[in-house]
């Protein structure tokens, strides 16, 4: 079998809320799609679901449809589990642990003709209800660092079982959740990490996603340098073997290859920080309050080539690295939470980090691809990807590629979709530069 074929459903099974019927709907299931995203912090899905009025029997003894019978109106728990079709293939697995089902979210799309049935069930993971029924209310000390508060979010607040993938944070804050629900509260720390690394090689910038066996609170950085998962190549011509055919890029798309506007009103490559201490109304002196993305030349991670940027006009010397292009403002925090601090102790200092994270989130979608390929579902949130793509040219030679487009390329995000046809994998890939890396 090559990953391409259909695969096959081992279990699907929807449970009533009473937990009185258990309904095996496998042959009535058209297509499921799997999604990640390391923006999302929960993982979700989709069914499309076929089903005539003969499935569950009603309290008068008579078979009525899934859709009343049940009946479906949310919350409902689905064990889920699709069997890979490679041996290198695993499948996706949502049904042999308890705490890994998925729930109903919500019933869309749903058509009544005659004795038949049609509907969408959008499915969530466990983790995400708990986040709508809880909230962050206590006092985080500013002696711990972030990493340490996310990680007792995680285990007291959203009680999750996952693995727990959490890059360790060099700065440290203090805050009150404030009765913010806790994916709310991890996602507003992440944009404040610095990763635990020397000082002169740290660049902030977290991302907090939920993928099908963990949480990650994972560094951009730690995510760059990691090994590729797999490489995957754009073949025009036949494959010799189902082994190469499995590792071929179907198809794929260029969405979007930088956007220099967008970046310099962001204050990617260079912005001003003008913050206030509200104890002595001193603002940042003017040798600390200009960030350029230069400082960090050749000590950021990056997936392909050091970013090399134009002069800001023809014939200048300066860079569009040497211009404050955004001027960022705010009040720093100085001894708001904790006795005994001085006007010098800032918790969690902006200078540190905000220019960083903004540097690096917008950097990050330099270049963007929409690709799919058979189906891999090794492949998650996050991981990296190598990728060639043939050279436009006339030479003779066909296995010559594009040093520029082809190279390593990050997953923003993803979909498994299997079908009774076939099954895929499509992906939204991302990387901040271009040719090959030199500095992973």
């Amino acid at each position: 079998m090559a990953a391409i074929d259909a695969s096959q459903y081992a279990e699907i099974i929807i449970e009533s809320n009473d937990k009185k019927k258990a309904i095996d709907i496998r042959l009535g299931v058209v297509s499921i799609d799997y999604y990640e995203d390391i923006f999302s912090p929960t993982i979700t899905a989709k069914m499309v679901v076929v089903n005539t009025g003969n499935t569950v029997e009603g309290e008068d003894g008579s078979l009525q449809s899934l859709y009343n019978g049940l009946p479906l109106r949310g919350a409902e728990r689905v064990s889920l589990k699709i069997e890979g079709n490679t041996e290198s293939n695993p499948g996706i697995d949502f049904a042999t642990l308890a705490d890994r089902y998925l729930y109903v979210s919500g019933i869309s799309n749903v058509v009544s003709e005659g004795e038949k049935e049609v509907f969408t069930l959008n499915l969530v993971s466990r983790e995400a209800i708990t986040n709508e029924t809880t909230r962050v209310a206590r006092k985080y000390p500013s002696s711990s660092p972030i990493s340490t508060s996310v990680e007792d979010i995680l285990t007291k607040k959203i009680q999750t079982s996952r693995e727990l993938n959490i890059d360790k944070t060099q700065n440290k804050y203090g805050f009150i959740g404030n009765l913010r629900k806790p994916f709310t509260v991890l996602t507003w720390l992440a944009s404040k990490s610095v990763p635990d690394i020397s000082q002169e090689d740290s660049t902030a910038g977290f991302v907090f996603y939920q993928t099908k066996d963990s949480y990650d609170f994972r560094s951009i950085d730690s995510l760059m340098t990691k090994d590729p998962k797999a490489t995957y190549i754009y073949k025009t011509g036949a494959s010799d073997s189902p082994s190469d055919q499995d590792f071929n890029i179907l198809s794929y798309v260029t969405n979007k290859n930088q956007n220099l506007l967008e970046n310099l009103r962001m204050g990617t490559y260079s912005s001003q920080r003008i913050f206030l201490n509200p104890l002595t109304f001193g603002l940042t002196p003017q040798d600390k309050s200009v960030f350029s993305s230069q400082n960090y030349s050749g000590k950021v991670k990056n997936l392909g080539k050091n970013i090399e940027l134009p002069p800001i006009s023809e014939g200048s010397d300066v860079s569009l690295a040497d211009v404050p292009t955004r001027i960022m403002t705010q009040i720093l925090d100085v001894g708001t939470l904790d006795k005994g601090v001085s006007k010098d102790d800032t918790n969690s200092d902006p200078e540190k980090y905000q220019s960083q994270t903004v540097m690096r989130y917008n950097s990050l979608f330099t270049q963007t691809l929409t690709m799919t390929v058979p189906s891999n579902t090794n492949l998650k949130a996050g991981d990296i990807i190598e990728c060639k793509f043939p050279k436009t040219t006339v030479s003779t030679d066909k296995r010559e590629f594009d040093e520029e487009q082809s190279g390593l390329y990050m997953i923003k995000e993803l979909c498994h979709h299997f079908d009774t046809n076939g099954s895929y994998t499509s992906m939204k890939l991302v990387r901040d530069t271009f040719g090959k890396s030199t500095t992973i």
